[in-house]
């Protein structure tokens, strides 16, 4: 399949894998990008820009197919040297950079002169229209269905993606409800290029998590998530779990009042680790979208960007063409 995402990263598939903290890691971003896919390893996963050069590194070893990293710019107790981490992309030879969060602009003729592409992720149509007017060559479009940070309009895609689709110039994927052929011929059908997915990738052999959290995800259906720190208006979808039930608690004690220190113990990357690496369930706060009613197995990368393929083509060939033919 060919379209101008696939073309701009130089992938056979047009499906990405979004970047998740404590989970893209070398494993699983070479197992996509082997796959067709475009595999992201989460820079700020790794805790200094040596740590990501090592793992560029270590991704290069495991795949000779493009991967990108993901940088996010969202408020932090403690701002990260983005700088360096550009500097160990650039040098680990990446060209495609996943940015989320704030405005990447600051970074962008950095990240431009070397050559490397860019997909910011964007919750609305004007922060697509400002990721395109500062040289972004993509856009990543997520609906109010998505795991982690849907932004605060609350739209979803069946009316984002139309809109991104009447207003931007530059090519752009889905993401939020991508889980399988119906949801990238759907997405492409409102404009889309593409597909990028985060928890679908979660339940997979290649995905570097505790078994704990794949099979939380494998018993779920789509009422399970649920939307904390709306008061600080940094909204994340997350799986319910004991200390969600915890955080919800303070939020409406709380209320406009409440500061992040209220909810600082429930939702740190330290404690979201234990969760995602040790398999602690109620730990922590971890994001998961509505997608995972959709998901029903726990397949290899491979079997599952094969099966979305397959499973897409059928649904334009078969499915979608029979409607025209009853027509005639």
């Amino acid at each position: 399949m060919k379209t101008r995402i696939t073309e701009l990263f130089g992938i056979r598939y047009p499906i990405i894998q979004g970047g998740m903290h404590h989970v893209g890691f070398a494993e699983l971003a070479s197992a996509v990008s082997n796959a067709g896919g475009l595999g992201i390893i989460t820079g700020l996963t790794q805790p200094t820009p040596e740590d990501l050069a090592r793992e560029i590194a270590r991704c290069h070893e495991m795949t000779d197919q493009p991967f990108g990293v993901n940088l996010t710019f969202l408020p932090s107790f403690q701002t990260p040297p983005y700088p360096e981490y550009i500097d160990a992309i650039i040098e680990g030879g990446v060209k495609a950079v996943e940015t989320a969060g704030r405005s990447p602009e600051q970074y962008m003729p950095q990240l431009k002169a070397a050559g490397i592409k860019v997909i910011h992720k964007c919750t609305s149509v004007r922060h697509a229209l400002k990721a395109e007017k500062i040289g972004c060559d993509a856009a990543s479009v997520d609906g109010f269905e998505c795991g982690g940070h849907p932004g605060e309009d609350d739209i979803p895609n069946f009316i984002l993606l139309p809109r991104a689709a009447e207003e931007l110039t530059i090519p752009f994927v889905a993401s939020g409800g991508m889980a399988d052929g119906r949801s990238l011929v759907a997405a492409m059908a409102l404009g889309a290029e593409g597909m990028n997915m985060g928890t679908r990738f979660l339940a997979t052999k290649d995905a570097p998590i505790h078994d704990n959290v794949k099979q939380a995800i494998l018993e779920a259906d789509e009422l399970q998530t649920r939307l904390i720190m709306r008061n600080l208006r940094n909204t994340e979808r997350v799986m319910k779990n004991a200390a969600v039930e915890e955080i919800i608690r303070i939020e409406a004690e709380k209320g406009e009042a409440e500061t992040i220190d209220d909810i600082r113990h429930l939702v740190t990357g330290a404690k979201g680790r234990l969760v995602l690496q040790e398999g602690k369930m109620d730990e922590a706060a971890w994001s998961c979208g509505m997608v995972a009613g959709l998901i029903h197995d726990i397949p290899t990368c491979d079997e599952l960007v094969s099966r979305i393929m397959a499973d897409a083509e059928a649904i334009v060939r078969e499915r979608l063409t029979g409607f025209l033919t009853q027509n005639r």
